[in-house]
This record gives C-alpha cells, structure tokens and sequence, in this order.
C-alpha cells in the first residue's frame, strides 16, 4: 500500500473536506517560483545584447518565443491536468523549468536564449492551467475568492520579484547569468516539494469525474456551455492589461536606457518589480468588491498607464514611465483578478484548469503579437514613434475592453 504524503494526511485529518489555510498558500508557491523565472532574463537582456549584437525587434522575438511555448502548452495542459491530475502536469513543468535554469546560464547565443525561453514558456503554460486550478483544488470550495486571490497575485508577485532578484544579483556578484539562475533553480526545487506533498489526489483531488470528458487532447481551449460570457468578460480586460505589461517587459530596459542614460540592471529590475508589486497591491485592496467593478477598474488603469506611457516617451519624463508601468500593473491585476474570479464561480471544478487555459490564451496571445510589432516599428521609426503607437492602439483596445464590461454588468443586472 502507499504510503501517503504530508498533504493527503492532512486532507484525511479534514475529513476529506477543508485543509489548513497554510496549504492554500503553499499551493500557490510554485506558481510563485515559476514566474519568478519567466521574468528573471529581463534585467539580462541589455548585457545580453551588449554581448551577442541583436537589437530590439530581435529582443522582442526572443521574448514572443516564450509566448509562443507558453500558448502551445496551454493547448494541452489545461486539459491534460484536468483529465490525469494536476501532479502529474506540475512535475514535469517544473523540471523543464529546471532545464531552462541551465541554457540560460550557459547561453552563448540568441539560439539558447530562444530555447531558453521557449522552455520557460511551457512551464507557465502549464503553471497558469493546472498550478492555479491546483490552488483552488486544495482551498476547496468555500475558499474560492481566496484561492483566485492567492493564485492571481502569486503569479504576479513572481512575475515581479524575478527580475528584481535578477537585477540586484547580476550587479552584485560575479558571473550574472549564472549566480541568477542558480538561485532561481533552488527555488524550483523547493516547488517541487511543495508539489510532492500537495494534498490532492491524482485525478483532479477527486471531484466530480467530468474532467475527462469528451474531446481530443490537443485543442484550443474552453469553458463549459453557459460560462462563455464570463471568459468573454476576463479576456476584455485582462488581454489589455498583460499586453501592457509585456510591452514593458521587453523594451522597459530599453525605455530607461534613453531616458535616463543608464544601463543598471539594478534599476529595470526595480521598475519591473514596482510594477508587478502594484498588480500584486491592488488586488488585494478590491478583493471585497464586485466582479465587474473590479474588471471596470483594470480597464481604466491601463487606459491610463498607456496615456502615461506616450507622455513619459514624448516629453522623457522618468516619473510618467514610472507611472506608466504601475497603472499598467494595476491594470493586469484586476483583469486577472476579475477574470479569474468570474471563472472560478461559473465553471466546475473538474474543467478549472482548462477554464484558466483559455484565459491565458486569450490574454497571452496579443501579449506576445504587440509587442514584438512595436519592437520591429521602433527598429524603423524610432522608439518615441514606435512606443507612440503602441500605446495609443492599447488604450483604445482597454476602454473597448471596459465598455464591454459595463454592457456586460448592465446586461446582468436586467435579466436579474
């Protein structure tokens, strides 16, 4: 017989029902160390560059690369993980993370950096699908609100704190990429403990059996019949907003260097996590407000970090870029708050995972088109043009966003 692990005792001792709230929050760790390593290159790449000779539109590629493997495992691993279990998606996730730790450290060329980031982008593919539904398994479902809190702000924290660790590392001690991704590997490995001794079972914790419904295991992701305008409403806000903060993801560094004449990797990685830290605070200052207000807000926050975003480029001004990045964090926050929320109360449990697959896809896809566009149109016109147009189509594309929200709200609240 088995010998049961940590977690499924402590699920046993619940009676089968509610776990310790600390296992809630251990569930999300691993979402939390693996984007930490999805942004860990960032401050790396201006050295990168300086090294290897590429410019920005070939940065963006390297950077839509990781978008590209991310899109292709969210074809499979929302589904997968609710077919087989989350485990058994998250494990191997997590060494591929792993691999990815190694190319990067040793990367001679713009080939490894690609391969680099393509692994990392099947790593959160599968995080984002069966890592968060695996938060949501575990708090149960009198927890719901909070595993889409935990879930949401443990994969923006990472996102942030990545190229914050990597920043301060890679200025302070000797052999950059090296020293960055060796302590971001000892994060990995302490995940797949927690992952190890997760209390749920091996085939979606056990609940309801409809997660290995009909239906091939390649396909563009959904949600169940009736939860669509949901995923609809998420996608409105949420694709805005993360499309805002790739954009400063990738050409941030870029943006500081013209305006403030500086290199430090100290700095973008500062402005990255400030970012990410507001994407993190906010959700938890609306957390008790309405779904759709919540979405209503993102919209508007990336609406006006765009706005922020042309005049920080046009006029040069630091404090408007600084602004730009923590309205833009604020924006992806709240629309990945709300969407997740939203899906969280509409769709079951045995479909979570492909539910916050279809999400991503959603949300990720015109996060990896746009700014690779604005890379290559700044390459031709100039980073003040390019970063002008960028901004002005993704703000219109947010109060779009938000506009649907509000017909959305309007439309519930007269058919209630």
């Amino acid at each position: 017989m088995a010998t049961a692990t940590t977690g499924e005792r402590a699920r046993e001792a619940a009676g089968g029902g509610e776990v310790p709230v600390r296992w809630v929050w251990l569930a999300a760790w691993p979402v939390t160390a693996v984007f930490v390593l999805s942004n860990a290159a960032t401050p790396l790449y201006v050295l990168w560059q300086r090294e290897m000779g590429f410019g920005r539109g070939t940065l963006t590629v390297v950077f839509a690369c990781y978008i590209a493997g991310l899109l292709g495992s969210l074809l499979v691993c929302g589904i997968a993980s609710d077919r087989v279990g989350r485990k058994p998606v998250l494990l191997p996730a997590l060494g591929l993370a792993l691999v990815a730790c190694l190319v990067f450290a040793t990367a001679g060329g713009v080939g490894a950096l690609i391969a680099a980031r393509l692994c990392t982008g099947i790593a959160v593919g599968a995080v984002v699908s069966a890592g968060m539904a695996a938060v949501t398994d575990v708090a149960g479902p009198a927890r719901r609100r909070l595993a889409a809190l935990l879930a949401s702000c443990a994969m923006v924290f990472g996102a942030g704190l990545g190229p914050l660790l990597a920043g301060v590392l890679s200025e302070t001690l000797p052999g950059p990429a090296v020293t960055v991704f060796a302590v971001e590997a000892a994060l990995l490995v302490s995940a797949v403990v927690v992952v190890v001794r997760m209390p749920v079972g091996a085939a979606h914790g056990g609940r309801g059996g409809g997660g290995r419904g009909a239906g091939g295991w390649v396909r563009v992701p959904g949600v169940p019949r009736g939860a669509g305008g949901q995923l609809a409403l998420g996608i409105a806000v949420f694709a805005p907003g993360i499309t805002a903060t790739s954009f400063v993801l990738s050409l941030g560094p870029s943006l500081l260097a013209g305006l403030l004449g500086t290199g430090s990797r100290v700095v973008s990685g500062a402005l990255a996590f400030a970012m990410f830290l507001s994407a993190t605070g906010v959700q938890f200052a609306v957390r008790r407000l309405g779904r759709h207000t919540v979405l209503a807000y993102g919209a508007g926050a990336t609406a006006l970090g765009m706005a922020a975003l042309v005049l920080a480029v046009r006029t040069g001004s630091v404090a408007a870029l600084a602004g730009a990045a923590l309205l833009a964090g604020a924006g992806q926050g709240m629309g990945q708050l709300g969407g997740l929320s939203l899906l969280n109360s509409a769709v079951p449990g045995a479909r979570l995972a492909e539910a916050n697959a279809a999400l991503n896809v959603g949300g990720y896809l015109p996060a990896g088109l746009l700014p690779v566009s604005a890379g290559y149109l700044s390459d031709a016109v100039g980073l003040t043009t390019g970063a002008t147009v960028f901004g002005t189509v993704l703000a219109g594309l947010a109060v779009a966003g938000g506009g649907v929200v509000l017909l959305g709200r309007r439309w519930a609240s007269s058919a209630a």
